[in-house]
């Protein structure tokens, strides 16, 4: 059998975290491949229903990325985030679910290189926990 790779879906802020994303990309960073990027305007406009739906149709874990706090391009788009998110992992772990599949950081556009760490450090902590439990629950 070959070894677990996890599926990362991240949802990133198009003024930081995706430009230091870019920016890792064009300094031959190297960083995992596991990673399907979605890009937003803003992580205030998330909705935590995407996030529940990447879980239930096979996503290992869910990764948010924007800008730091005070520094958010629309004034408190990330303030928004940070309380979306708690509110999540406290009802995903309420209905039993790992809320640590789903990761909220802060990265600006200069960071490439805590972008790729970030990333390498979420695929060794999913290949620890295995597979989603959820996969394939929300499947027709």
């Amino acid at each position: 059998m070959a070894e677990f790779e996890p599926r990362i879906i991240a949802f990133l802020c198009n003024w930081c975290t995706y430009t230091g994303a870019d920016l890792a990309g064009t300094a031959r960073l190297q960083y995992p491949p596991n990673i399907r990027i979605i890009r937003l305007m803003c992580t205030g406009g998330l909705d935590p229903v995407y996030v529940v739906k990447a879980l239930l149709e096979g996503a290992d874990g869910v990764l948010i990325g924007g800008c730091h706090p005070g520094d958010c391009h629309y004034q408190s788009g990330n303030y928004k985030a940070r309380r979306r998110v708690a509110i999540l992992q406290s009802i995903l772990g309420q209905m039993g679910f790992d809320p640590d599949r789903v990761w909220l950081r802060w990265i600006s556009a200069s960071e490439g290189q805590y972008f790729a760490n970030t990333v390498t450090e979420m695929v060794a902590a999913l290949k620890e926990k295995g597979p989603n439990p959820l996969k394939g629950v929300g499947a027709i």
